[in-house]
């Protein structure tokens, strides 16, 4: 019987083999494109369950599966030659809200998530740029991150519990356990007690390897945390920490319960204008003594951008905001910055209980900024704050879709992070590293950076080879001095395909070896989305970049 038949007879869901379904599934929002075999929309947990277990048991049939969200994922992490599970179909349900929590379906497009939160006045803080585009399960498969995460923290902060269905084909409930309970799971004599026994001994055996190779980065989205499961001065252990940001490759999420938090309603903002990057950490850092909610940043390549396509703007500015004037106001906003062009622009929100509080905050950190010279600031009211918003957060999207007939976005440096202390020494040495690339790629700049992450998206013609060829050497020049100043490659958008054949270099061959070990202990028979993270490599990322891929041979002569 032929595949797409088999499966058709073994689930309840949808099993799509067109070409529009395969060629739509074969690409996300990075630089690689895979055709999977077939797309799969399961409809519950059970469905799940019965695909895990076919592929177990038919071996001779090579198959895997790679959970999908909403396909925004910047690393690759969704693409696969096998089978490809749509979960935003059918597990789509917020499934109850309560006072400090929710639990909700992976599938849920986080605008509509917030939606239900905030009915209750309850907001997940973790939530990213991209907040109207992706699902809550592909936050947690990312371990993502956003504006708020420099007060807040990412993503595996916020999940209390998670229903997974793991390589043997059972749905488990993974959530923070006490030694007691713990004990008990290790007792077990079967799969879950086999894995906690193992992960368990492999944390205890290698404990201070594990600590001493912990990003020290305020955010970080690589690897397995496995730096993050064993609390043993609380006496926890939990092995969320490892499902959070494994991108799939562990097992496939099912339910997810977050907790929530009340958001600050009193809201004021510092804008900072710099016509240089040269006081750029200077800045950045008598800002952050004043603890600022968000610290974020956005270049003069996205204000030229957002100012040629101000249409695109005005739609989702209308999204957010039904006011009628502000709406007026966004074209006038766009023009007036176009025409002071700064090279970069800050902007720093203040949260609080009152407007006074936030607007004192605000004043203060302003006036410990005006012994810099040749910079522009101004305090923004609640009232004017959302133009500056939708400027960083649609930023990304409005340049992916209008990036002109070659050029298209090319994330593959999107992500680096390394702490503001170190931004002094460190920006010097970055813009050497991008500067002989200056004449061959445009890129633009934003990030979050109180956190000192940057996004950095080149716009490149795939469709030459030597310009593919570029992607792995830039790698190599900007990656090796992010890890120079302990920095992490990808800060919330993980490794996928893009950053995985880099995971040795940044945590060293022991650490990788352990980060093997966690997969062989999960997925024994590696039918959890392969080729991301540990058992990516070169060959076969460059093999799948868009426009044909390149061999390594290819980067190598042209190197």
């Amino acid at each position: 019987m032929d595949l797409k038949s088999a499966l058709t007879k073994t689930i309840k869901g949808d099993v799509s083999d067109d070409a529009q379904t395969l060629e739509t599934y074969s690409k996300d929002a990075s630089i690689f494109e895979i055709k999977p075999e077939l797309v799969i929309a399961p409809k519950d947990s059970e469905d799940v369950q019965k695909l895990v277990q076919f592929v177990l048991d038919n071996p001779e049939r090579n198959l895997t599966l790679t959970p999908r969200a909403a396909g925004t994922c910047m690393s690759g992490g969704p693409l696969s030659e096998s089978l490809v599970l749509d979960m935003t179909k059918y597990f789509d349900k917020v499934i109850k809200v309560r006072d400090d929590y929710v639990v909700t379906e992976p599938g849920v497009f986080y605008r509509d998530f917030e939606k239900e939160t905030l009915k209750k006045e309850l907001l997940l803080p973790c939530y990213t740029s991209s907040r109207e585009l992706c699902t809550v399960g592909g936050m947690v498969g990312n371990n993502s991150a956003g504006e708020k995460t420099l007060s807040y923290g990412q993503t595996e902060r916020w999940v209390k519990e998670l229903k997974v269905v793991l390589s043997d084909g059972n749905e488990y409930t993974i959530k923070p356990l006490n030694k007691s309970e713990l004990e008990a799971k290790i007792k077990q004599n079967n799969f879950e007690g086999d894995l906690y026994r193992r992960i368990f001994d492999l944390i205890e055996r290698n404990s201070d390897l594990i600590q001493k190779h912990a990003p020290q980065t305020s955010k970080n989205s690589t690897g397995y945390y496995l730096w993050k499961v064993y609390d043993e001065e609380k006496g926890i252990f939990d092995l969320s920490k490892i499902i959070v940001g494994s991108q799939g490759t562990l097992g496939i999420v099912t339910e997810i319960t977050f907790e929530l938090v009340h958001p600050k309603k009193s809201k004021a903002m510092l804008e900072i204008e710099l016509g240089s990057l040269d006081q750029l950490d200077k800045v950045v850092n008598d800002v952050l003594e004043h603890k600022p909610e968000s610290f974020e940043c956005f270049d003069d390549q996205t204000i030229k951008f957002s100012y040629k396509f101000i249409p695109d703007f005005k739609k989702d500015f209308k999204k957010h905001n039904s006011d009628p004037k502000q709406l007026q106001l966004l074209p006038s906003f766009l023009r007036d910055l176009f025409k002071r062009l700064p090279k970069i622009v800050l902007i720093a929100e203040f949260t609080g209980d009152s407007d006074e509080e936030v607007m004192a905050q605000a004043n203060k950190a302003n006036d410990s900024l005006k012994k810099f010279s040749k910079i522009t600031t101004r305090v923004v009211s609640s009232a004017d704050e959302e133009k500056y918003w939708i400027l960083r957060r649609d930023s990304f999207n409005i340049l992916r879709h209008h990036s002109g007939k070659n050029l298209r976005t090319a994330p593959f440096i999107d992500d680096i992070i390394v702490k503001p202390e170190k931004l002094p020494a460190f920006l010097p040495k970055l813009q050497k590293a991008l500067a002989p690339y200056k004449k061959k790629i445009i890129y633009t700049i934003a990030g979050h950076i109180g956190n000192g992450n940057f996004h950095i998206i080149p716009l490149m013609d795939m469709h030459k080879a030597e310009i593919r060829a570029l992607v792995p050497e830039i790698q190599e020049k900007v990656f090796s001095v992010v890890f120079e100043f302990g920095g992490s490659m990808a800060a919330e958008h993980n490794d996928g395909l893009v950053r995985g054949p880099f995971l040795e270099k940044m945590y060293g061959a022991e650490m990788a070896n352990l980060f093997k070990a966690v997969k062989k202990i999960f997925d024994p028979n590696n039918i959890f989305n392969p080729h991301k993270k540990i058992d990516a490599t070169s060959e076969y990322s460059l093999a799948h970049m868009s426009g044909a891929g390149i061999t390594v041979a290819d980067y190598k002569n042209n190197k």
